[in-house]
């Protein structure tokens, strides 16, 4: 995707919009084209790192989809 950058203005609506369109991809995981996945996952990483706090973020995120992934979170 082209035209992309890191800060996206925030306001109570937009926040809003975010928590459920992001609950909706979370919830169509296991759906979507493993492509589609994957460049979803790496645009959370960079959007989701702005601290050093957040250095596990790649790997708590990847935990997180493979917990709740239709087709990996039966084998748990």
């Amino acid at each position: 995707m082209s035209g992309q950058s890191n800060s996206v203005p925030r306001n109570e609506d937009s926040d809003r919009y975010f928590l459920v369109l992001g609950t909706a991809v979370a919830d169509l995981w296991s759906d979507l084209p493993h492509e589609l996945q994957q460049s979803l996952f790496e645009r959370a990483i960079v959007l989701g790192h702005k601290t050093e706090r957040d250095e596990s973020l790649r790997e708590q995120l990847a935990k997180f989809l493979h917990d709740h992934h239709a087709r990996t979170a039966a084998r748990i």
